[in-house]
């Protein structure tokens, strides 16, 4: 099956992938090309920039590793 990009809220720069068959990872990305692990790149391997929209755009989750 195929991943697909989807978004929490329509107005979020926040992409997320599905990937049928996989649990338990949390993929995303701001252009759909570029793609970041949650658990393994937040907030280290993120800009500045990049983690601003980020906490502004996903509150809950911005808020992990603070």
């Amino acid at each position: 099956m195929t991943a697909k990009w989807d978004k929490s809220d329509p107005n979020s720069r926040v992409w997320w992938k599905d990937t049928p068959g996989v649990t338990g990872v949390l993929v995303f990305s701001f252009d759909k090309k570029k793609e970041y692990n949650f658990y393994r790149d937040f907030p280290d391997k993120l800009t500045p920039e990049e983690l601003k929209i980020f906490r502004e755009d996903e509150p809950v989750l911005g808020k992990f590793r603070e």
